[in-house]
């Protein structure tokens, strides 16, 4: 019974190298859905050429950002030696985090703000299915990119639309 239990148990084991590539496969197919959001940005924005070389220039800054914030967590020369065998792994899913944060934050552009957004900035004005408030008067959003409590306009506020 003991030898059963521990052939079975071994075959859902992983070893470290298993977990290092799992994780930066991962890290991969994270890297290529951020990727496919920003060509669809810069195809959908093409017409923008302001737009488009400011968000070159973030997409370029957030790349220095995210390596910069990697060497800050792992700084010493010989990683492997100092952080231990798992440090291929955290290699891998550190900037992953952060890659699917700037997804998040390129997807803002490519999905548009919902109508009545204050805050759109260069982003697109998509209509919005938000109901209109009790007395029967548009709600609107402080900024769509966070979470916000609406605020109750009167009537007659004319809302920025593009």
């Amino acid at each position: 019974m003991i030898a059963v239990f521990l052939s079975v148990s071994s075959m859902h084991a992983q070893t470290q190298s298993d977990l290092d590539k799992l994780a930066c496969a991962q890290f991969h197919k994270t890297d290529v859905a951020m990727n496919e959001i920003y060509s669809r940005v810069l195809k959908e924005y093409a017409k923008d050429g302001g737009f488009i070389a400011k968000l070159k220039m973030a997409q370029k800054a957030w790349t220095a950002f995210r390596d910069a914030q990697l060497e800050a967590l792992f700084p010493k020369a010989n990683k492997q030696a100092e952080y231990g065998t798992v440090y291929p792994m955290c290699h891998c899913n550190d900037p992953q985090t952060l890659t699917e944060e700037r997804t998040r934050q390129l997807k803002v552009w490519a999905d548009g703000i919902p109508e009545g957004d204050v805050c759109t900035g260069s982003v697109k004005i998509t209509r919005s299915d938000r109901p209109l408030g009790p007395s029967g008067e548009r709600t609107q959003q402080g900024c769509g990119r966070t979470p916000q409590t609406p605020v109750i306009l009167p009537t007659n506020v004319v809302t920025r639309t593009h």
